[in-house]
């Protein structure tokens, strides 16, 4: 298995593609008043789309999607819900495949 940091910026809203697990991904990652939020983008194609993001929650968690790996977020002082402040530095993005 790997596991690997996704670099994001702290910015509101932010799109990204990188190559994981032999998959051609692009993330949106943008907040709203009710926190923050993930799109996952394999090929174009969307896995998932507006999901919450919490602390150390598995985003994905559909094997039928075929996407190989998740993702969760890790608060690195605490266990608070991401906030793209903290984006660069207190909260980071993981991959696990």
């Amino acid at each position: 298995m790997t596991v690997l940091q996704v670099p994001l910026i702290a910015s509101p809203s932010q799109e990204l593609s990188i190559r994981l697990g032999q998959q051609s991904c692009r993330l949106r990652v943008y907040q709203k008043r009710t926190g923050l939020y993930l799109d996952l983008l394999v090929n174009d194609l969307v896995v998932a789309q507006g999901i919450l993001c919490c602390d150390r929650v598995w985003l994905i968690r559909d094997p039928a999607s075929g996407f190989v790996g998740d993702f969760t977020f890790i608060d690195t002082q605490g266990a608070s819900a991401p906030d793209y402040t903290g984006l660069a530095g207190r909260y980071q993005l993981v991959w696990n495949g």
